[in-house]
């Protein structure tokens, strides 16, 4: 079976349109890389790195400092999927980020975003 495209598509490729769904909708970078720092473990200079370097996804996520523990509480639906029934464990973490993302757009409070 073939990896998802996904998977080796650079991450400083959609870093980007995360920021400007955040920004259309009237949210912030600093939330963004916010919400990326604590699904991941990188610091604010870690995700740095991780941009400039031109990491893939597979790379970006298996040098992921810690995936924090609270992910089993994000649940929902993006792109027809819900992120809590995906059986892939990477695409699973693509897929919070995505619904972390969304969450922000929509204007959902970060206390609720991370779990707190």
């Amino acid at each position: 079976m073939s990896k998802h495209r996904i998977f080796e598509m650079p991450f400083a490729k959609v870093y980007p349109m995360y920021i400007q769904k955040a920004e259309r909708k009237g949210r912030t970078k600093e939330e963004v890389d916010k919400i990326i720092c604590w699904l991941t473990g990188y610091s604010e200079a870690g995700l740095r790195k991780q941009i400039d370097a031109g990491k893939d996804f597979e790379t970006f996520f298996s040098e992921a400092p810690a995936i924090n523990l609270n992910v089993s509480l994000i649940k929902g639906v993006v792109c027809g999927i819900r992120v809590e029934e995906i059986d892939d464990p990477l695409m699973q973490k693509i897929r919070y980020l995505d619904k972390l993302i969304d969450e922000l757009a929509k204007g959902k409070a970060m206390e609720k975003i991370l779990r707190q």
